[in-house]
């Protein structure tokens, strides 16, 4: 069976599937892991070893967390993550608990700072912005490095193209401080679906593929489907093109001046993926986290995929759901990539995307806390 480049090419339009890029999910250290000697010893340190906050269908937020050492947390919620225990506890609960809160007014986004009776505080998130227009626009952060420290949230959001945003959408990105988007698509898929972005937002060109089109696979099993998806992940760690649009992004987030970054393809699972997964490892979040916030992207596409294998022949539909998912497999092919061309991950960030130590310790300054 032969799938023609009209017909795929027609299909990957409606996904972005080869446009190399949950209900709330946020994902952390497994529940119980012990906490770094550091964080152990130190009385300032975040104690946190798993914090989640997941929107409900009422409105209302679940928490859950898990703080090893802490006797009681108490929860505060606020709209801005850098100013909220000025407010009235909403919850409180053990040193691993789940509380559940409700009757917040409708906001853009709610922001839950967890203070535990010892060791420092820590703010948390639902993962995702809830866009119907855009249903993987999510937060970057809120992931527990290897030694104890997070990902600060409300920082950097990862998407799928943004031409479908809605004005209210627009304007709640615009509130939510969004001033620079990374555009990693090729030129046609721009021109296909061209961005709308929030006010005050700069638009930066950052080419991928380093083509003017994507194409379109002609791939004849599922087999050969996955043989391609693999060998595109491993494009994006040694293409110039994309070393060169990798930078890009990572370097802003070294020179950010409080200004909340996006960086998005057409599905944002492949390219935005990889620029997820390479931003996550360089700030030492485990490797089993950033694979699960790669496989994120299923769970969030997941009606947007039903969708389009409902629009095919059922001869078709194995054939091309390798190319709408993103899979361990994938990725694991990126990362070895970068360690046959580069040695190391290290190796790959200093030499590849031309990163050097002083640039990495300035990028934690900016995004990790704790």
């Amino acid at each position: 069976m032969t799938i023609s480049r009209t017909r795929l090419a027609t299909a990957l339009a409606l996904t972005g599937a080869l446009a190399l890029g949950t209900p709330a999910l946020a994902v952390a250290a497994p529940a119980g892991s012990p906490a770094p000697a550091a964080a152990r010893h130190s009385a300032h340190a975040i104690p946190f070893t798993a914090a989640t906050v997941t929107q409900q269908a009422d409105g209302g937020f679940t928490l859950t967390w898990t703080a090893p050492g802490a006797l009681g947390v108490t929860v505060y919620a606020g709209t801005d993550p850098d100013d909220i225990r000025h407010r009235k506890a909403v919850a409180k609960g053990a040193g691993t608990a789940t509380v559940t809160v409700s009757g917040l007014a409708a906001a853009d986004r709610w922001y839950f700072e967890l203070v535990p009776d010892r060791g420092a505080p820590l703010v948390v998130a639902d993962r995702s912005l809830h866009l119907a227009s855009a249903p993987n626009f999510r937060d970057a952060g809120g992931y527990r490095t290897a030694d104890g420290q997070w990902v600060r949230m409300g920082v950097v959001y990862r998407s799928s193209d943004l031409s479908k945003l809605t004005e209210p959408d627009l304007a709640k990105l615009r509130r939510l401080g969004i001033r620079t988007v990374f555009d990693l698509r090729t030129p046609a898929e721009q021109k296909t679906a061209p961005d709308r972005l929030p006010a005050g937002a700069t638009a930066v060109n950052a080419n991928v593929l380093g083509v003017a089109d994507t194409g379109a696979f002609n791939v004849t099993t599922p087999q050969a489907a996955v043989q391609a998806m693999i060998d595109a992940e491993r494009t994006m760690v040694s293409a110039d093109s994309a070393r060169t649009a990798y930078h890009s992004v990572l370097n802003s987030l070294v020179e950010r001046d409080d200004e909340n970054v996006l960086f998005h393809c057409t599905a944002g699972k492949d390219r935005t993926g990889w620029a997820s997964a390479a931003l996550l490892t360089a700030l030492g979040v485990p490797r089993a986290t950033v694979e699960a916030d790669y496989l994120a992207s299923n769970t969030y596409r997941a009606a947007e995929n039903a969708a389009t294998l409902a629009q095919l022949p059922p001869a078709y539909q194995a054939v091309y759901k390798p190319l709408l998912e993103v899979r361990a497999e994938y990725l694991a092919a990126g990362f070895d990539e970068a360690q046959k061309k580069y040695g190391t991950f290290d190796g790959y960030l200093k030499s590849g995307l031309g990163l050097d130590a002083r640039d990495l310790r300035d990028l934690r300054g900016q995004l990790l806390v704790g």
